[in-house]
């Protein structure tokens, strides 16, 4: 970039930046976020395609996951590289709803665009949307019906509905009794931590030999053949200190000069690890589990007192086992107490898929439980775990909100409408800016009919005739091709995934809208070579 002053050229930017201003720059970043959409459009819906997805090392990803779509693809253009923050927003705040987020995000700029070329200016199209967005939560609160968090039918529809379509669809019935059941025993005070269910993946068996335990699954073995294999009552003791001895904190040297001293020195290193046994056995432990090293001479101890011992247990599995169990965690050997263990039904070491694991079960009421999934193929686990745990958090969301709406795309078409009666109120250039988010939202609908194989014009008419005669929850049946009553078809979905994918979708497209001028620097002029001039290619990524 060069500036002109009394003559002289003056250098404001390096040499080899780029610059690409007004209705250009607009264009390029319109065309990236949309290319990105493109990308994931396909994968919405019961009846949407998967994507295979292969990196530098030859790693394959079969998914029809929006987030885990865009996080695995390599993109490099900074407006793309926003659509993927939309998509990873909407993953953290709810769990699903990711590919609807994106592809809502793509089609709003999309109409922008063709108002751009009407010469409406950015600001308006923006202080539209966002008046489209507000009165959109306006009409989802409207439109929402309650749910009980004690409703395990209602809740097990939720998770149905975010595992159709996924890897999982075969067992969902299955899995979704299993997600309600494990997220309603980790409700505390009506919030949800998923992060206390932990899912174990293991290949063999088949998806619906998936099973909940209403206590723990450590992935570790006895560290002794001669301890116990089962142990009913179970005393449980958490350590996060080692049970061996330290070193020095300083330099220190000992000197020995006769075998009688050397024999002495080592006698009371065992002496002392023997010490520490005693006061686990002297607490009542019978099963310990360690976050650190264990010595060998004090392995030896504690399998002669029959305690069942497991090291270099995982951070994350102590905490969640201090809490299926109520047991606390000490961080010190000396210092245990009767009142520091947890106590479990029965603790035991069972092979799972060839690999022997620990179970802690048969808790009196744990906060913290373990589900199992099984899957034919190693491809086909992770996509059955990535379906888990969208339904995980639905149902935790749908618990914690206590409000769902429809799926099916009813909702959209819902809110186009209201969208366009409210546009005819606003008034003014906003008013075009209103119907253009307005007829945005019926991308979902449209795509849905799309991936499904019907006819996208005639599916969208029944579906705007059916609400302007008042029907709010009808919705495609896209196996059918029939508008129904999704509310009555249990397709059910937490309001918030509709407010937030609409709330992260239309602030992206209006950030994106705002921008009218694109400095990159030099050594990135490489990695941004010229947008493609039409849709049917992608921009680089």
């Amino acid at each position: 970039m060069v500036g002109q002053l009394s003559g002289q050229p003056v250098l404001i930017l390096r040499e080899g930046s780029q610059r690409t201003r007004g209705r250009e720059a607009q264009s390029m970043n319109i065309m990236a976020a949309r290319a990105v959409a493109e990308a994931v459009r396909t994968t919405l819906g019961p009846k949407g395609m998967d994507k295979m997805l292969v990196d530098s090392m030859g790693d394959v990803v079969i998914t029809n996951d929006g987030v885990t779509i865009l996080k695995e693809m390599d993109i490099e253009h900074p407006a793309a590289k926003m659509m993927v923050e939309i998509a990873k927003t909407q993953e953290d705040e709810v769990g699903d709803g990711t590919t609807t987020a994106v592809v809502l995000a793509g089609e709003l700029l999309k109409k922008a665009e063709a108002l751009l070329d009407q010469d409406v200016h950015p600001v308006i199209i923006a202080s539209g949307y966002r008046m489209a967005a507000q009165k959109s939560y306006e009409i989802l609160n409207a439109i929402a019906s309650p749910i009980a968090s004690d409703d395990e039918s209602a809740l097990e529809n939720v998770a149905s509905t975010a595992m159709t379509g996924k890897g999982a669809e075969a067992a969902k019935t299955h899995l979704a009794k299993l997600c309600v059941k494990a997220v309603r025993s980790i409700v505390e005070d009506d919030t949800v931590d998923i992060d206390n269910i932990k899912v174990e993946k293991r290949v063999g068996g088949g998806i619906e030999d998936s099973e909940l335990i209403e206590g723990m699954v450590i992935d570790k073995e006895r560290v002794h053949s001669s301890m116990p294999k089962k142990v009913e009552n179970a005393k449980i003791l958490l350590l996060d200190t080692a049970i061996e001895l330290k070193g020095t904190e300083m330099d220190a040297e000992i000197s020995i000069t006769s075998p009688e001293q050397m024999q002495a020195f080592l006698a009371e290193e065992e002496r002392m690890l023997k010490k520490i046994v005693d006061a686990i056995k002297d607490s009542g432990a019978n099963v310990v589990f360690c976050q650190k090293g264990i010595d060998d001479m004090a392995q030896h101890y504690l399998a002669k007192a029959s305690i069942l011992v497991a090291r270099r247990v995982k951070k994350s599995d102590i905490d969640k086992l201090a809490k299926a169990t109520g047991a606390s965690i000490i961080t010190r050997a000396g210092d245990i107490t009767k009142g520091d263990l947890g106590e479990a039904g029965l603790v035991e070491e069972k092979k799972v898929a060839d690999e022997d694991m620990i179970f802690v079960t048969k808790c009196k009421n744990p906060k913290a439980v373990s589900l199992i999934v099984h899957g034919g193929t190693e491809h086909v686990v992770d996509e059955v775990d990535r379906a888990i745990h969208d339904a995980l958090r639905v149902v935790g969301v749908a618990i914690e909100d206590k409000k769902l709406v429809a799926g099916g795309g009813s909702s959209e078409v819902e809110m186009a409408l209201q969208l366009r009666k409210y546009a005819s109120t606003v008034g003014g250039r906003e008013q075009l800016a209103i119907e253009a988010f307005a007829d945005a939202l019926e991308v979902i609908p449209r795509t849905l009919a799309e991936n499904a194989g019907l006819n996208t014009i005639d599916s969208l008419v029944s579906l705007r005739s059916k609400h302007e005669k008042g029907d709010k929850n009808a919705g495609l049946d896209v196996y059918t091709g029939s508008v129904i009553d999704m509310q009555e078809a249990n397709v059910l979905e937490p309001l918030r995934i509709k407010t937030q994918a609409i709330g992260s979708a239309a602030e992206s497209a209006v950030m994106i809208l705002r921008i009218d001028d694109v400095i990159a620097a030099s050594g990135l002029s490489k990695k941004m070579p010229e947008m493609p001039p039409e849709m049917g290619g992608m921009p680089p990524m």
